[in-house]
């Protein structure tokens, strides 16, 4: 009887006390709001359960063109920190403007990444797409992580410990990576695209990158592109002398597809650049986009 009791009193203590965890059950959550889905993903990976991270971009949203809602600056005023990828990628500044009003610290992901320049109608600025290469995604997840040490210093090794482990796996993507893109012959390495969001990538993998002239990023090329500029567009293809072009997952496919078909080359796939892919998707996470992108483009240069 006595050990019947004993079973008893035990069992009812495994229900009544919760398991230990990184975050205690009530404990409220610090609040990161992100502009890009590619900086909110690295913010999960490194706040855990302590954080709860918001992004401004929904998976899709274009960066450059994005118009700032009533209800970004509402989540912003809720925040600890907001995380920008910065270099003017959010365009017209629409997040450190929202950061700034609102009071909030700022962590910009792009600083101590050495730039790449280009030029944007006669002026030089710097390529704000530093995350497609690993290289550089791993001074963002730094950048965080110093971040988020500021605002709750009591759990840096916390932070440190998870930033350490995700820039592990990052160097294992970039030797795979660059596995991957040994197999495609060094004069065929020309990455065209839509968008001349590459530079990155190409420098660290030994391509070529290259946007045909006539060609931007926005709505006009999906619908509304003039004679004039498609035939540019055309002519420019036609130029590097590849077999494959590519595309980002945010184009018009069909529109595009037309283009290719007057040029005498074929889409070989969609690539993301300025966001990842929606929930549920093979590229919902910055390891997943990089992974897929990567497969397309070998797939399709070969």
């Amino acid at each position: 009887m006595i050990r019947r009791n004993l079973l008893i009193a035990i069992a009812a203590m495994a229900i009544v006390v919760p398991a230990a965890s990184g975050q205690e059950d009530g404990e409220k959550k610090f609040r990161a709001v992100c502009s890009t889905t590619q900086v909110a993903d690295f913010t999960r990976e490194i706040g855990g359960d302590r954080w709860q991270v918001d992004c401004v971009l929904a998976p899709g949203q274009d960066p450059h063109i994005y118009e700032v809602k009533p209800g970004d600056s509402r989540m912003v005023a809720e925040a600890d920190i907001c995380v920008q990828n910065g270099w003017h990628l959010e365009g017209d500044d629409w997040m450190l403007n929202l950061a700034k009003d609102a009071n909030k610290p700022l962590v910009t992901c792009v600083t101590g990444v050495k730039a790449l320049d280009f030029d944007e109608d006669g002026t030089i600025v710097e390529d704000p797409h530093a995350w497609l290469s690993p290289i550089n995604a791993a001074i963002y997840v730094r950048n965080i992580t110093e971040g988020l040490k500021k605002i709750d210093p009591d759990n840096s090794a916390e932070y440190d410990a998870r930033a350490d482990y995700y820039v592990t796996q990052l160097r294992s993507l970039h030797g795979w990576i660059q596995k991957e893109v040994n197999s495609i012959p060094r004069a065929k390495r020309i990455l065209i695209s839509h968008h001349d969001a590459f530079h990155y990538f190409a420098s660290t993998y030994g391509f070529e990158s290259a946007a045909p002239a006539g060609w931007s990023t926005g709505d006009e090329v999906g619908a509304g592109i003039t004679p004039q500029r498609r035939a540019q567009v055309v002519e420019s293809i036609r130029s590097y002398k590849v077999k494959a072009i590519f595309v980002e997952t945010t184009i018009n496919p069909e529109v595009v597809r037309q283009i290719a078909k007057d040029a005498g080359v074929r889409v070989a796939g969609a690539l993301y650049a300025d966001s990842m892919g929606p929930e549920g998707s093979v590229a919902e996470t910055y390891f997943g986009m990089m992974r897929e992108n990567v497969i397309k483009i070998v797939g399709g240069l070969k």
